[in-house]
């Protein structure tokens, strides 16, 4: 099992930036698909961003793929060192509230936001990001 926990949530201006981070294990971080995702209240569950290995399995270099709600404003990272997975979030939006979700999976087919959230076999409990 591995145990996803999810910070750097806050109260932001329209136009400033975060920086969410998901703490996992330096393994899962090394090797799985990760993902965020995210939920405003009324709406369903969306994918924001993906990042898995170019190379199944194979550490050190990193795909990353964005929905286009928010390509160009946010940027997806790991650092296996640490064991984290990283949301950099810049030029938010009011539409960009909502609580954010990071998730993993060693085996996740595709590898992709596009997947439902259920697919996903580690889930985080949230950090809520408001924008205003």
């Amino acid at each position: 099992h591995v145990q996803l926990v999810e910070s750097g949530g806050a109260s932001v201006q329209a136009g400033g930036s975060l920086r969410l981070s998901c703490a996992a294990s330096a393994y899962a971080v090394s090797v799985y698909c990760m993902a965020w995702y995210r939920q405003a209240p009324g709406n369903d569950r969306e994918g924001v961003a993906t990042t898995r290995p170019i190379k199944p399995g194979v550490p050190g270099k990193y795909y990353a793929d964005y929905a286009d709600s928010v390509k160009g404003r946010f940027s997806i990272s790991r650092d296996s060192a640490t064991g984290t997975m990283s949301l950099e979030m810049n030029n938010l939006q009011p539409e960009d509230t909502a609580m954010y979700f990071c998730v993993a999976d060693p085996a996740q087919r595709p590898c992709s936001w596009r997947s439902a959230y259920s697919d996903w076999k580690f889930r985080g409990q949230g950090t809520q990001v408001t924008v205003s």
